[in-house]
């Protein structure tokens, strides 16, 4: 019996691995587009189903329905204007300094929300100044205030300000956190307002979203920043 040559078979057996190989990826291709041509009809016929719902919803709405709804937007509005005219008497949307210790005590409980900077004359607390001065107006739903922390010798004992500038979160009449020299905002003086803002809002002394606050809606606008430098001691003169 004669015995095929080997160098004879090798060929046509790889050329056969090749076909099959290539017909299984066609396959699986095939499945691959199919499932993702389903997975793509089924998104759309939700999104379709919800938009159809919204709809009739809305169709469903008669004279008095939208007459509801205007009224108490108008409530709403009216509510907010209040609030804002409440807060402005209060000195909300400046940044203004406190000049003695005892009017401390009544700023704190008149407004729910106060951001107090404890400060001396030097360059990192101008450096807050210049941000907190920004905020006040962006955010008229917290009270901005600042006091000299050398000519209150019982508060900064009190509230335990060592490190300066220290910024006193208070709400409700209560200190609930401290932002203590540029450590949290990246060390160093060039921070953005944005960077301090979004410390602030984490602590829930002011809000980034909502009627209450004027921030500009504009996520984009340009970074502001007050001074570029390199890292140092935030008490140093």
């Amino acid at each position: 019996m004669e015995v095929p040559n080997v160098q004879e078979v090798t060929p046509s057996l790889s050329l056969s691995l090749s076909l099959s190989l290539l017909n299984l990826q066609c396959q699986l291709s095939v499945q691959i587009s199919q499932i993702i041509e389903k997975q793509v009809l089924t998104v759309a016929k939700a999104v379709e189903d919800k938009i159809d719902d919204e709809i009739t919803a809305l169709d469903r709405l008669d004279l008095d329905d939208i007459e509801a709804l205007r009224e108490r937007r108008l409530r709403q509005m009216k509510k907010m204007a209040e609030k804002r005219s409440r807060w402005m008497a209060l000195g909300h949307g400046d940044y203004s300094e406190i000049h003695a210790e005892k009017d401390f005590f009544s700023v704190v409980k008149a407004s729910d929300r106060v951001v107090c900077h404890f400060y001396r004359e030097n360059w990192p607390c101008k450096v807050m100044d210049k941000h907190l001065s920004i905020l006040a107006k962006q955010h008229i739903e917290t009270r901005f205030v600042k006091i000299n922390a050398e000519k209150s010798p019982f508060l900064a004992e009190k509230l335990k300000i060592v490190v300066l500038p220290t910024l006193a979160l208070i709400k409700n009449a209560k200190v609930d956190d401290y932002v203590v020299g540029f450590d949290e905002l990246g060390g160093k003086d060039d921070f953005s307002t944005e960077i301090l803002e979004e410390r602030l809002a984490k602590a829930q002394v002011i809000f980034l979203d909502g009627e209450s606050s004027l921030k500009p809606s504009n996520s984009t606008a340009k970074t502001r920043s007050v001074r570029q430098s390199t890292k140092y001691n935030s008490d140093s003169e």
